[in-house]
């Protein structure tokens, strides 16, 4: 059974709140980035962010990826990478298999998601992109927490 709880004001301005860590999870996520192709790292947060129903976070990295390149129809189909086909390369397909995976922790990381972004990342490169999917979730934890909303557009 999924809850949806609606949270009409920002409850806590956690920057201000935990400066400290506020600071260590902005370097934990530079360095999370390093060696990540720009696009694929934004194709990842906002694939979290949407299982995590982080309106903030989806906010931004959207605006992320359009700025680093990415195209409209990748961001819109990017809830349903699984149903297409030569929208998205094999990498960022094990990518997104891997950010699911490591998203939605209890039901484990299957050998073979693991082993399939294995095969498109380098011991490097799969390190660095599960510190990626680590802190995007450890961001959406924090916003959907606090309630941060994104800004409304005019």
């Amino acid at each position: 059974m999924t809850t949806t709880t609606t949270t009409t004001a920002e409850r806590l301005d956690f920057a201000r709140a935990a400066p400290k860590v506020f600071k260590t999870m902005i370097a934990l996520d530079a360095a999370a980035r390093e060696g990540v192709d720009p696009v694929l790292a934004e194709l990842v947060k906002i694939r979290a962010s949407q299982i995590n129903h982080c309106a903030h976070c989806l906010d931004m990295h959207i605006v992320e990826a359009r700025r680093a390149g990415e195209n409209e129809q990748r961001i819109y189909l990017l809830d349903a990478w699984r149903e297409t086909r030569g929208i998205y390369t094999d990498q960022e397909r094990a990518a997104l298999a891997l950010a699911e995976a490591v998203t939605r922790l209890p039901d484990g990381v299957p050998d073979e998601v693991y082993a399939e972004a294995a095969r498109h990342f380098d011991e490097a490169g799969l390190a660095q992109l599960i510190a990626l999917i680590l802190t995007i979730n450890a961001w959406n934890r924090i916003a959907v927490t606090t309630g941060k909303s994104p800004a409304p557009q005019r």
